[in-house]
């Protein structure tokens, strides 16, 4: 109703639209990594799409593609760094947002060069997080060694906290491709009456706290074992153990699943103006 409102009540007396390139990084919060903003950033690209509705509110479509991480050898803290758990993952999303610029700001129209916006919107993103392990033998379990054959594992499909499996009836895979949340602020410029430029931040609320694949207890990897092979055993616990003073951790706690994962795009934006309507001409 709100955009309706924007866009019936307003005279569009120069809509423009643009297309154009991101480029820029991309970072996550979750558990392993609880608070650092631009920690472990990651190359991320897309392209725009951005139609002008009047000099201060415009609808942008985004298509964006980006790389999250986390390893918990790097955190600070001593127990996650022996909880020793790691993830990478592609996310491509598709947004759509509506920004309002805090000053007037026409697109190509040099005599309104800056403004400062915020937004936010509606997106859809795949993610699909996956880790690495070595080939060897592995305690899974205090007397219990399983041979792994090493290489890089999609995390969902092996059900690390027990989804899916007979012993964890209520524990239901996590979806790959999910809803979000998109909302940030900008600094966008008219370079020229044909390019302009934006700079760009915004935060990405999910639905889930898997994009890590850690969220809640750790599984028993007996059961994992057997349902779904030593990998999803090997890959659910990687903590670093006292040989001498072997833990059990099953039903301990792995993650924290009251709290949802989060992810972010920062770059700069280079758009091209493709389209100008008559000056008299109003909306209805």
């Amino acid at each position: 109703m709100l955009l309706l409102a924007i866009i019936f009540s307003v005279k569009v007396y120069a809509q423009k639209s643009e297309v154009g390139v991101f480029g820029g990084v991309s970072f996550y919060l979750g558990e392993l990594n609880r608070s650092k903003l631009f920690f472990q950033p990651k190359p991320a690209f897309g392209l725009v799409y951005r139609l002008n509705l009047n000099d201060h509110w415009s609808l942008k479509g985004n298509a964006l593609y980006g790389n999250i991480q986390g390893y918990d050898s790097l955190s600070d803290d001593k127990e996650q760094r022996v909880r020793n758990l790691s993830f990478k993952s592609v996310v491509f999303e598709v947004a759509a947002e509506l920004e309002l610029n805090f000053l007037r700001f026409e697109a190509g129209d040099m005599s309104t060069p800056f403004s400062p916006y915020i937004f936010g919107g509606v997106g859809i993103y795949k993610f699909n997080p996956k880790a690495e392990i070595p080939t060897g033998t592995y305690e899974v379990s205090p007397g219990n060694f399983l041979d792994i054959k090493g290489g890089t594992y999609a995390l969902q499909p092996l059900g690390t906290e027990g989804q899916g499996t007979t012993a964890y009836p209520d524990r239901k895979k996590y979806a790959l491709t999910q809803a979000s949340i998109p909302f940030g602020v900008g600094l966008k410029f008219n370079i020229s009456p044909l390019v302009g430029l934006s700079m760009e931040w915004g935060m990405r609320y999910t639905f889930t706290d898997y994009l890590d694949d850690v969220s809640s207890t750790y599984a028993d990897p007996l059961v994992l074992a057997a349902e779904y092979g030593p990998v999803s055993a090997a890959l659910s616990d990687r903590s670093i153990q006292d040989p001498n003073d072997p833990v059990n951790n099953v039903d301990t706690q792995r993650g924290n699943s009251t709290n949802n994962d989060w992810y972010s795009f920062a770059g700069i934006m280079l758009t091209f103006r493709i389209k100008n309507r008559p000056e008299n001409c109003a909306a209805y």
